[in-house]
């Protein structure tokens, strides 16, 4: 029983260590739903775009990285409706399209859905 203990330990430790560090990334959701006016909503997969841009604060230089703060920015009139889409989600898929590489929609209605 007492080789036991140092085993349990260690798993114990690793868990929390490994619990921890995936907090301190704060990664977000995997997949959220975004609310998309009135041309519908727009099911992001945030740990692709995350995956992809590398870096937080192509997006998040606009808004928080809380949930929700895209909407209470748009409300409080830190960004206008369209401003997200057409400064970073349009312009990012459009650039990595001329540029040749595997690409998102380029149109509203390929995110968008009613």
């Amino acid at each position: 029983m007492k080789r036991l203990t140092p085993i349990v330990l260690l798993t114990v430790f690793l868990f929390f260590t490994g619990y921890s560090y995936a907090m301190a990334q704060n990664t977000g959701k995997k997949s959220m739903v975004l609310n998309g006016g009135n041309k519908g909503i727009v099911n992001f997969e945030h740990h692709m775009h995350q995956a992809i841009a590398k870096d937080c604060a192509i997006c998040h230089s606009l808004f928080p990285q809380t949930p929700g703060s895209l909407d209470q920015s748009k409300e409080n009139g830190t960004i206008k409706a369209k401003q997200v889409m057409n400064t970073v989600c349009l312009k990012c898929h459009r650039d990595m399209k001329k540029a040749g590489e595997k690409f998102g929609p380029v149109s509203c209605s390929g995110c968008h859905t009613k």
